[in-house]
């Protein structure tokens, strides 16, 4: 019996233990047809600055900046918070349950899936144009970083899996990647069910 080889790099072992999680996620995007009118992409826009103000926390971290220079840049709840205003919808109360207090190994997994998702971003920002949106309008959280969304993602994942880990710490690493994903979903069904019935 053969057993399955785990990729060597760190970033690809996320990558293959969040593959279920994240297409789960992307099924419940779509569900929620978030480029059908503004209103239902502004729901998605409510989620997202939910879950980047949650972790503006972990953007902010002096022990985690060490590691990532460039992190406090990264982080995109104000992006999203002004998208929100393009969309003329208030910022949503905080939902309980929010990540306090994580390890840096447990941390490292939730900044993974959310440096993550700017890759999909790049085709969500070709979603919005037919909303009249873009980057600089409603869609700012969504629009590309400075230097690039490969280049941006390639420096992250090269520091991550330059680190070195404990066993105990990779297992916590891969709890945070895939309480993140959990975290999102549940954020994301917050924004839309508790959206104002339309008239």
């Amino acid at each position: 019996m053969t057993t399955l080889e785990l990729p060597a790099l760190r970033s690809q072992r996320l990558n293959a233990l969040t593959h279920a999680p994240h297409e789960r996620l992307d099924h419940a995007v779509k569900a929620r047809e978030p480029f059908s009118s503004r209103e239902r992409f502004a729901r998605f826009v409510a989620a997202q600055y939910l879950f980047q103000s949650e972790l503006q926390a972990l953007y902010q971290d002096a022990e985690l900046g060490r590691i990532f220079p460039d992190l406090p840049q990264r982080c995109r709840a104000e992006q999203a918070r002004l998208d929100l205003a393009d969309l003329d919808t208030d910022v949503p109360a905080p939902v309980a349950g929010a990540i306090a207090n994580p390890s840096l190994a447990h941390a490292l997994g939730w900044l993974f899936v959310s440096e993550g998702s700017k890759l999909g971003a790049a085709f969500l920002i070709k979603r919005v144009a037919a909303l009249g949106l873009d980057e600089y309008t409603g869609a700012r959280h969504l629009g590309e970083p400075e230097g690039g969304r490969a280049e941006g993602w390639k420096r992250f994942t090269r520091t991550l899996d330059g680190l070195e880990l404990s066993e105990a710490e990779e297992r916590e690493a891969e709890a945070g990647a895939l309480a993140a994903f959990e975290r999102f979903a549940h954020l994301l069904q917050h924004s839309y069910d508790s959206a104002p019935a339309a008239v």
